[in-house]
């Protein structure tokens, strides 16, 4: 189950918004469609990213797929557990599988879609 603390994004990212911090990981159904991650490229700090631009990548044993900004920001953290143990995005993908954070330009995600919006979404790919 999605958390509904949280907003989604439909390339399957997750927002935490903390004051102005966002923190972006997958959704756990998009680590069950890539299978076992083998390796994370995160982005450096302090880099300026737009909405929609291909921020991290994540490789596993079946593809490699981009992580996108959901939102304007600076990259303030990456999750550098990663660079030793990329499993942790298929673990828990909610908590300790987080990629990096956000300070975010503008704290409005309200284009983003809620869990309910986002399970609906999802479900409507499974058909």
């Amino acid at each position: 189950m999605n958390p509904t603390d949280r907003k989604y994004t439909d390339e399957h990212e997750w927002v935490l918004l903390e004051g102005d911090t966002a923190t972006v990981g997958i959704t756990d159904y998009a680590q069950e469609k890539l299978t076992d991650v083998v390796f994370v490229e995160l982005p450096e700090t302090g880099r300026s990213v737009s909405k929609g631009d291909g921020v991290a990548v994540l490789e596993s044993v079946k593809s490699v797929a981009d992580v996108y900004a959901p939102c304007d920001g600076e990259v303030s953290e990456v999750n550098d557990a990663l660079a030793d143990g990329p499993e942790k995005i298929n673990e828990d993908a909610f908590g300790d599988g987080w990629i990096f954070k956000l300070k975010v330009s503008s704290p409005d995600l309200s284009d983003l879609m809620d869990a309910d919006a986002y399970q609906q979404f999802v479900d409507g790919l499974e058909d």
